[in-house]
């Protein structure tokens, strides 16, 4: 059975371009501990939420993030992807997806993921955990204010990553404007 959010315990808050985020820190499979609040990109932290070892959409996506993410770093934006996967799922992940120098986090907690406003999901398999976030991705600006946000119910339909670039070039050349604050 899928579970689904926002239930009436548990909306979902927004994460509007311009407006502070919610704090976000968890461990990472090197073993340190990675907190929202230490980054200092020029541009933009790429917070990349997925689902965990069980998809392989996530496996496609990161892997595509691990082949742009230096041109994603010349742009001032530095990648990271986190889930709710226990240590040593995470650790399987970012070894057999290939995901060498891509920070990858774990262990984050179902409440966090709803603070970011993702959809929450039951296992439908023994294969899932037990409960886990759908994907989401954010542009978040050194001040940790929000400016670009993209939010799943599926594995599939994220964000291109491509088109993400472009779209790094064309707000850096018409200085570009975070929307959807009316």
């Amino acid at each position: 059975m899928l579970g689904a959010s926002p239930t009436k315990e548990h909306p979902l808050p927004a994460v509007t371009p311009r407006t502070p985020t919610p704090p976000l820190s968890f461990d990472t499979v090197g073993g340190t501990r990675w907190d929202l609040a230490d980054q200092s990109p020029e541009q933009f932290t790429m917070v990349v939420f997925y689902r965990g070892l069980h998809c392989p959409v996530c496996k496609t996506y990161l892997s595509d993030l691990v082949d742009k993410a230096s041109d994603f770093r010349e742009r001032g934006i530095e990648p990271v992807a986190v889930s709710g996967d226990e240590p040593g799922r995470a650790a399987e992940a970012a070894a057999d997806w290939g995901l060498e120098g891509l920070t990858v986090g774990h262990s984050l907690p179902i409440d966090t993921m709803r603070e970011w406003g993702l959809y929450i999901s039951t296992a439908r398999t023994d294969q899932e955990p037990a409960q886990f976030g759908e994907p989401g991705l954010f542009l978040v600006r050194p001040d940790r204010t929000a400016f670009y946000g993209a939010v799943n119910s599926m594995p599939f339909g994220r964000p291109v990553l491509g088109d993400l670039l472009d779209a790094a070039d064309f707000g850096a050349a018409n200085d570009y404007p975070p929307r959807g604050v009316a």
